[in-house]
């Protein structure tokens, strides 16, 4: 039974994606190339391996099995491929990142548009969402996360800032009409603007420290958003008089800066380590990626 690569490469991107449409947006094929690639496969082997509805695309039992085995094999093949690229004057070819909005916004802009100067013949791809996924299971090739979400087996290079702080504020007008908080105690008689996580936990109780002491607020208020890509909405909130924000001070540091936002209880403003690259230590490192982990590992990118 002679089977077409290519054809199993199309199943594993539309199972792993849950659709075709998806599958095409990840694998840089066409639906229409992948259903056929999936008919024709489906053909050859004697067996469905999706069930397809309108709504989804789900693997049947044979799909699954076949899923399991293929993903392994097909990992290995693509890294054995890549060793190629060692032999080329420049890296090539596609790298994938999962990130967090946070990061997508206050990290990578630093970072993508010399690394894709520096390396033309790679193309980057960045999805950038807050549910903490397996990457391989995405189709991606690294993450950036925070220690604290990090896996046991996954190697972690540090990205962006080492250290970074939450920031609360709110607007002048707000602080003027509803008083300045001393203490974080204080921060529960205010109106707070919070987030949700893609897990439903909402993003309270606010944490602050000073000089040894700990103090854990839950806060609440008139406004819940989901993190990551309505953030900018609770910063608009804030700036609008609505109540007190507390997201990370990169993010408001133009806020702060223009006088828009006032800062509350700085002294109190707990630090954090700062994010980091991710990947699998079970697998050889495709060329793109290891290109991006050189560089981000250059003296000019450590802060």
């Amino acid at each position: 039974m002679k089977t077409d690569l290519g054809d199993l490469n199309a199943f594993v991107a539309v199972a792993r994606a849950g659709g075709f449409r998806e599958g095409a947006r990840v694998s840089g094929n066409s639906a229409s190339f992948l259903s056929e690639a999936v008919r024709r496969l489906e053909a050859t082997l004697g067996v469905r391996l999706l069930n397809r509805t309108t709504r989804s695309v789900v693997p049947t039992e044979a799909g699954k099995g076949l899923l399991e085995r293929l993903g392994p094999a097909l990992t290995e093949v693509e890294a054995a491929l890549d060793v190629v690229n060692g032999f080329r004057d420049r890296p090539a070819g596609a790298l994938r990142l999962n990130v967090p909005v946070s990061a997508a916004r206050l990290v990578l802009p630093s970072i993508v548009p010399p690394f894709l100067a520096a390396y033309p013949d790679i193309r980057l791809e960045v999805i950038a969402e807050e549910s903490f996924v397996d990457v391989l299971a995405a189709g991606c090739d690294a993450g950036i996360r925070y220690d604290e979400r990090l896996e046991q087996d996954m190697i972690a290079v540090p990205i962006g800032p080492r250290v970074q702080r939450f920031a609360t504020a709110a607007s002048p007008e707000y602080l003027d009409r509803h008083g300045r908080p001393q203490h974080p105690s204080e921060l529960l008689d205010h109106a707070c603007l919070l987030g949700r996580f893609a897990s439903g936990a909402l993003t309270t109780p606010w944490e602050y420290e000073r000089d040894g002491e700990v103090v854990r607020v839950e806060t609440s208020g008139p406004l819940i958003v989901r993190v990551g890509g309505a953030t900018d909405l609770t910063v608009d909130a804030a700036i609008a008089g609505t109540g007190i924000i507390c997201v990370f001070e990169d993010w408001l540091r133009p806020y702060l800066d223009s006088g828009v936002l006032e800062p509350i209880l700085e002294p109190w403003w707990q630090r954090f380590s700062g994010p980091f690259l991710y990947y699998p230590g079970r697998r050889l490192v495709p060329a793109p990626l290891r290109a991006f982990i050189d560089f981000i590992k250059g003296p000019a990118r450590q802060a």
